[in-house]
């Protein structure tokens, strides 16, 4: 556990840290890194797919037409693999919260490694089926 309950003399209950929980740990420097990155990337999407497009919306031949642009390709590729990154971590934590041990943490951060990949994949996929169809 990451932190201890004790009782005060007066009665009443103090939170005192652990060493553990003084530090920070990697999943919450990479999900704010994660965070600060996904900001960025859904300004760049919101920008170049909603505020300047006639009408907000592209349809589907605008779409094909726009992922068609290397550049473009590679920030939507990007924009994919951190919001599934920054959005499994936050599962993690929540997860985490459960007070598992630090057996079944290492589990489940494979099992969620693994559910990041497929999403990667799939969207990957995804992406490729819709840049082929002309």
């Amino acid at each position: 556990m990451a932190a201890r309950i004790e009782r005060s003399r007066a009665g009443g209950a103090t939170w005192t840290p652990s060493a553990e929980a003084e530090r920070p740990t990697w999943g919450w420097i990479w999900q704010a890194v994660s965070g600060a990155l996904v900001l960025g990337l859904v300004t760049l999407h919101m920008i170049a797919n909603h505020f300047v497009v006639k009408q907000g919306l592209r349809d589907f031949q605008d779409v094909v037409a726009y992922l068609s642009n290397p550049v473009i390709l590679v920030l939507e590729v990007l924009f994919l693999f951190v919001v599934s990154w920054h959005g499994l971590l936050g599962l993690r934590a929540v997860i985490f919260d459960f007070g598992f041990s630090p057996r079944t943490e290492r589990r489940i951060t494979r099992v969620l490694i693994v559910a990041w990949v497929l999403t990667v994949l799939y969207g990957l996929w995804l992406t490729s089926t819709v840049i082929g169809y002309k």
